[in-house]
C-alpha cells in the first residue's frame, strides 16, 4: 500500500463546528467563549495538523515527491499526523526522532501507519536541513517537512479557518508551539479585514521567541498579544495545578482537552477571567488545535 500513487485530491471534507462552552465564571463575567472543534476534523490528522499539511502535501504532489521526511520530538502529534497522511494519501514517510530510541504510543502511531522512524541525537538533531541533505539529499523523491510542520504553504491553511466561522469574535486565541497556526490566523483575520484581537499562549519556556517566528512567515504580521506566563514548567511540562484543570475542564465541558496544548490554551483562557482581562459582552473563540494523543502523556505518569 505505501507505493500506491497519491490521491488526485488531497481533502478532508470536514468544517469544524464553534461550540459554545458554558461555565459559572463566562455567567459572572458576561462573557461568551466559544471553541472551534477543530479536533474532530480526523482522530489522526486533527486540529492544526490538517491545516498545517494540506498545502504542504498537495506541493510535494505536484513536484512528483512521493517521500515526506518530517522531524519531531517522541511525543509529536505532527509526526503522527504526517504518518496518518501519508498512509491515507499514499506517501511513504520517514521520522527524524529527537533524542534516544524510546517507545511510547505515539510512536506506536507513527510505525503502525507505516513511518520509518530514526532517532538522532539532540546535536545532529538542531540542524535538520543538513540531516535531510545526510540522509536524503540524492533522493529526488525526499521532500523536506519542517518540525511542527512549519512552512509558508502551512500558513495558508490555517488562514483558511477564518473563513468557516459563522460569526465574528472579539477575541480568537491559539496555543502557540511554532508560531505558524498564529501566524495563519493573522493572514486570515487581515485578509478579511475582521477587527479581532488575535492571542497566542506559548507552551514553552522563553514564548516571546514566537515574535520571530511569525515574522519570517509573514513578514508584515497581523498584531498580537503573546500570553508567555502559561508554559507551565517548558514544552510538554506538566504541573498538579494543570492536570487539575485539565481533570475539571473535561468533566464540567464534554471536551477533550490535553496537557501539552489545549490545557494550557484553555487555563490561560479562565485566569485571564478570572483577572478580568476581558469586557462584559466579549465574545471570545479559542481554537481547538487537537493532540489528543497527547491524553497518553498524562496516563504515562509524567
Amino acid at each position: 500500500m505505501s507505493g500506491q500513487q497519491p490521491t488526485a485530491i488531497l481533502h478532508i471534507d470536514f468544517h469544524s463546528p464553534e461550540e459554545e462552552l458554558l461555565h459559572p465564571l463566562l455567567q459572572e463575567k458576561e462573557v461568551r467563549l466559544f471553541v472551534k472543534r477543530d479536533d474532530l476534523i480526523h482522530p489522526f490528522i486533527s486540529g492544526n495538523k490538517w491545516r498545517k499539511l494540506k498545502y504542504v502535501l498537495a506541493r510535494a504532489q505536484a513536484e512528483n515527491r512521493r517521500h515526506l521526511v518530517t522531524f519531531g520530538g517522541a511525543w509529536s502529534n505532527h509526526l503522527v499526523a504526517t504518518a496518518c497522511a501519508g498512509a491515507k494519501f499514499g506517501f511513504n514517510t520517514t521520522g527524524f526522532v529527537r533524542g534516544e530510541e524510546v517507545e511510547n504510543p505515539q510512536l506506536s502511531l507513527c510505525r503502525i501507519f507505516g513511518m520509518v522512524l530514526r532517532f538522532v541525537d539532540r546535536t545532529a538533531y538542531r540542524d535538520k536541513k543538513d540531516l535531510f541533505a545526510q540522509h536524503y539529499g540524492d533522493d529526488p523523491e525526499a521532500y523536506f517537512i519542517d518540525e511542527g510542520g512549519a512552512s509558508i504553504e502551512a500558513t495558508k491553511g490555517c488562514a483558511e479557518i477564518i473563513g468557516e466561522l459563522s460569526q465574528q469574535y472579539d477575541h480568537l486565541f491559539c496555543a502557540c508551539g511554532t508560531g505558524t497556526t498564529l501566524a495563519g490566523l493573522g493572514l486570515g483575520i487581515a485578509g478579511k479585514e475582521l477587527h479581532t484581537r488575535l492571542h497566542g499562549v506559548p507552551v514553552l519556556k522563553g514564548g516571546d521567541f514566537i515574535r520571530q517566528e511569525v515574522k519570517k512567515l509573514t513578514p508584515h504580521p497581523y498584531p498580537f498579544d503573546l500570553h508567555t506566563d502559561y508554559h507551565f514548567g517548558g514544552y510538554a511540562k506538566i504541573k498538579p495545578e494543570l492536570t487539575h484543570f485539565i481533570r475539571k475542564f473535561c468533566s464540567s465541558s464534554g471536551i477533550l482537552i490535553e496537557p501539552v496544548y489545549t490545557g494550557k490554551l484553555f487555563f490561560a483562557i479562565f485566569d485571564l477571567l478570572e483577572k478580568d482581562y476581558f469586557s462584559h459582552g466579549d465574545r471570545i473563540l479559542a481554537l481547538h488545535t487537537g493532540g489528543l494523543t497527547g491524553m497518553q502523556w498524562m496516563k504515562s505518569g509524567h
